[in-house]
């Protein structure tokens, strides 16, 4: 799996103009393929007179999924350097529309490459984005005398504490780097006077 990856922070509009005519790149996250899919459908239902809705997605922590169209402008001028921006970024998870209304005035095939690439790229940069890491989910099980002050310990030291249940016992969730787990647990077994059960879950991306 890979350590981390970007994507972008959040679903965003960026509108730039060359040469009369305009392009509006609208960037959103994509957990799935069909999440993309269904995103460059709205998209084309908000812009239904423009002149083209080009698309490039990513999705996969190891970009499995590359999808892009060029809808009907040259080919290779719109959509492939719409997906080059994206994995040049190591953007993933993420899906671009870029919505041209044509002014007038024709680009060339090097003139689109370039305006199409860098709607995106620009997009990126207004939009923002953000880092995701790998962790390992872990769940501690204690009992309810030394939950709460355990739980105050966890984020005074800064552990991402995801989730917290309480039942006969109280399980704590953390997500930690898989090369934090054995001092973690070195760390549980002192705080607790070894009371503490650790279980290790599977693998998720979390914000850095």
């Amino acid at each position: 799996m890979q350590e981390q990856y970007r994507t972008v922070a959040r679903a965003g509009v960026h509108e730039t103009e060359i040469n009369r005519s305009r392009f509006i790149c609208a960037l959103a996250p994509a957990a799935t393929e069909q999440d993309a899919q269904d995103f460059v459908a709205r998209v084309r239902r908000e812009h239904p007179t423009a002149t083209h809705n080009c698309f490039a997605y990513v999705i996969g922590a190891d970009a499995s999924v590359q999808k892009a169209s060029d809808d009907g402008e040259p080919g290779g001028t719109a959509g492939v350097p719409m997906l080059q921006m994206l994995t040049r970024r190591e953007m993933r998870y993420v899906v671009a529309v870029v919505t041209r209304y044509y002014g007038g005035v024709k680009l060339g095939a090097g003139g689109l490459i370039r305006a199409y690439g860098g709607a995106v790229g620009e997009a990126l940069d207004a939009i923002g984005t953000l880092t995701r890491r790998r962790f390992r989910v872990v769940t501690v099980t204690v009992g309810h005398q030394r939950a709460g002050r355990l739980e105050n310990e966890l984020r005074a030291t800064g552990r991402t504490v995801r989730e917290v249940r309480y039942a006969e016992a109280v399980t704590i969730e953390i997500g930690l780097p898989d090369a934090e787990v054995e001092e973690f647990r070195r760390w549980l077994a002192d705080a607790t006077a070894g009371e503490a059960e650790l279980e290790l879950g599977e693998e998720a991306y979390g914000d850095a």
